[in-house]
């Protein structure tokens, strides 16, 4: 498998990274064994979980994804690998387990308990790459940077990168790491597919100019260019199935990603992929990795088979000509996602 460099990092990765986000809840402890001992097999040497994980979020499984991953990185050999994991947001943002709701803040107090919870449910001394899962443009953003700076010099973080980031966030932290001295975000992991391809509009660029390296989740568009959503099926036990019993937020997240315009993208990526010989998932997660500000794009599964599937993408070369009959997919159904 490829290895690519994280921004300015000193962290080479393979250029699939194993997401985790549904262990815990939809995919249980000795499947979540089996898909991490097949990515290793396979040769992905990059892992991403987070604080918060399973979601959505529920206090019955807080926390679960990290303690699971921790169990099974107890029994490898930890140097070998590159562990992501990310601290939630603030109060006002979703991403905050729902133990602690209404009392976080990226500040020093909760980046501190944050990560000692991390390390020990991971059954780590040290994180590779640590995130903001959420940020908050009404905090001083000297104020994350600056414990994030004491984590490195103690050793327990090595780099640090942000999720769900905005251009002018991913500026804004630049410049303030700048202006006083502080370790600069290396990644952005943000939502990037064929079905949403906003992060184009200005932050491939900003990643491009800055050296910063997308991380993008969700490629399949959180399992809607699998196809099995197309003619209006909802699957029995599917993400955005299940969402649409849970609340009105989950609703509205379900049909955003789940309309006319994304299953019309899909039905037509499934067409090039079936010339090509390979599932879709594997053409999205191929595409995916071909962007040259995408270091390593994360893959998630609920089980081998279905991690098997995306594998496929591992040496897959999409040529111009498919990228072009991609993007003109992407033009005819543009901003599937709103």
């Amino acid at each position: 498998m490829e290895q690519r460099r994280i921004g300015r990092s000193g962290l080479y990765v393979s250029d699939i990274c194993l997401g985790t986000m549904t262990f815990g809840s939809t995919c249980d402890e000795a499947e979540a064994f089996r898909i991490m001992d097949r990515a290793v097999e396979a040769g992905i040497d990059f892992f991403d979980t987070a604080e918060m994980y399973p979601v959505p979020p529920d206090v019955k499984w807080v926390h679960a994804t990290e303690e699971i991953v921790g169990r099974w990185l107890a029994h490898q050999e930890r140097d070998r690998l590159v562990i992501a994991t990310k601290f939630c947001g603030a109060s006002h943002s979703w991403f905050v387990p729902p133990v602690r709701h209404g009392r976080t803040a990226i500040d020093r107090h909760h980046i501190r308990r944050a990560v000692e919870g991390s390390l020990r449910r991971l059954q780590t001394d040290y994180i590779d790459l640590y995130q903001t899962h959420w940020p908050d443009h009404d905090f001083p953003y000297e104020q994350t940077l600056e414990p994030l700076a004491e984590l490195i010099a103690e050793g327990k973080v090595r780099f640090i990168g942000s999720s769900n980031e905005s251009a002018w966030g991913a500026m804004k932290a630049q410049a303030v790491a700048r202006q006083f001295g502080l370790p600069r975000y290396e990644s952005i992991q943000n939502n990037y597919s064929m079905v949403n391809r906003r992060f184009e509009d200005a932050l491939a660029d900003i990643c491009r100019r800055e050296q910063i390296s997308l991380l993008p989740y969700s490629p399949l568009a959180g399992g809607v260019l699998s196809g099995k959503y197309i003619g209006g099926q909802w699957p029995e036990g599917a993400r955005f199935t299940n969402y649409l019993g849970i609340g009105e937020r989950q609703r509205q997240i379900a049909m955003r990603f789940v309309n006319e315009r994304s299953l019309a993208t899909t039905e037509a990526a499934a067409a090039i992929a079936a010339e090509l010989g390979v599932p879709t998932v594997a053409l999205a997660c191929a595409w995916s990795k071909q962007n040259d500000f995408v270091a390593s794009t994360i893959i998630g599964a609920n089980s081998v088979a279905q991690l098997d599937e995306i594998l496929l993408a591992d040496g897959l070369h999409l040529d111009d000509m498919v990228m072009a009959r991609i993007n003109a997919i992407c033009r005819e159904h543009s901003y599937p996602m709103g």
